[in-house]
């Protein structure tokens, strides 16, 4: 997912663990989207370590200027402001992926509920008035059924049925912003590397010890902002993505009341249950992203049932039960307790 320092979403907590071992893995890491990037990659022939950080950065930035909603300049920011580009490949890939993934999830995923997340203060502008009615009047342009991509002589375009359509693509950029910065690797030669934006990963290959690579979720405790210090678990995987998503960094508290940062978009309102976070493993980092989320707008219940009925996606999800933190694993994570 995509966030920044200012407004951030957090929903991915991932760690790195970092893995000794020779020191010819290429470590590059930098600021993006928000928040920081690495890339570790065994060494690229004919590509020196300046000219890779200087690709991805480049890689990186054109991201930020399609998909951002923080980047005022961004394609993004420009279609929510009402204005119609034509649209380059970046954003046709992630809102076709976005489109997919939302039918598949009956609506539990979806872009198109940005003025909701703006409505509770957890988008792109400042929290607006609460009620049932302004909740009800977001409902009726809400649904990615409702946009569509058009040919044109000059590009691509993005129709939207209701003008009052925005999008936000938090919870599946960071993710494509993986797999795309991956991609580059894959076309410089690279089969053994590790890219993490934001806490949004995708892994191939064997780590710089010759084994599989280590990422540590932390435990979901309100409270536990600090990164690495108070871990879950450990999950050893490679040749997948893997994301967490969680509610335990992105709420607020009003009236006694806690808000979360997911927003269900049946009902327009923050949820409820006792998911506490979604750890995905897919073959992508874009579908372990939007996944996750998924998984934490249906909660727990649900989540098991349609983890049941998959063979393609494995999760760890962590959740309250009468007060204790459980946890629920598919039968093919490497995990274990820190």
């Amino acid at each position: 997912m995509y966030h920044s320092r200012i407004c951030p979403w957090l929903l991915a907590v991932l760690l790195l663990v970092s893995c000794s071992g020779p020191a010819t893995y290429v470590r590059i890491e930098g600021f993006a989207q928000g928040g920081t990037y690495h890339v570790i990659s065994a060494p690229l022939r004919g590509v020196s370590e300046t000219e890779l950080r200087a690709r991805i950065d480049t890689l990186l930035n054109e991201i930020d200027f399609t998909l951002s909603g923080y980047n005022k300049g961004s394609l993004l920011s420009r279609i929510n402001a009402g204005e119609d580009p034509p649209l380059n490949d970046l954003f046709v890939d992630c809102f076709t992926r976005s489109k997919e993934i939302w039918a598949e999830s009956d609506g539990a995923f979806d872009p198109s509920a940005a003025p909701l997340f703006d409505l509770w203060g957890f988008g792109f502008a400042n929290k607006g008035t609460v009620t049932q009615a302004a909740i009800d009047s977001i409902l009726a342009f809400v649904g990615m059924d409702l946009l569509t991509l058009e040919t044109r002589d000059d590009g691509v375009h993005l129709v939207k049925a209701d003008p009052r359509i925005k999008l936000n693509f938090n919870a599946i950029a960071q993710g494509f912003s993986a797999d795309t910065v991956a991609g580059l690797l894959e076309s410089l030669g690279s089969t053994d590397y590790l890219v993490d934006i934001g806490r949004e990963i995708l892994c191939k290959g064997k780590n710089a010890s010759g084994g599989l690579w280590r990422i540590g979720l932390d435990r979901p405790e309100d409270g536990n902002m600090e990164e690495g210090k108070n871990l879950q678990a450990v999950i050893e995987v490679s040749g997948k993505g893997i994301v967490t998503s969680g509610n335990y960094r992105k709420f607020y508290v009003e009236d006694g009341q806690k808000y979360a940062h997911t927003i269900d978009p049946a009902t327009g309102r923050p949820v409820t249950h006792n998911l506490l976070s979604a750890t995905v493993i897919a073959d992508d980092s874009t579908t372990a992203d939007a996944y996750a989320t998924w998984l934490m707008v249906i909660g727990t219940e649900h989540a098991r049932e349609l983890l049941a009925a998959r063979d393609d996606i494995e999760a760890l999800l962590v959740f309250d039960q009468d007060g204790q933190m459980q946890t629920f694993q598919t039968k093919n994570v490497n995990s274990f307790i820190p």
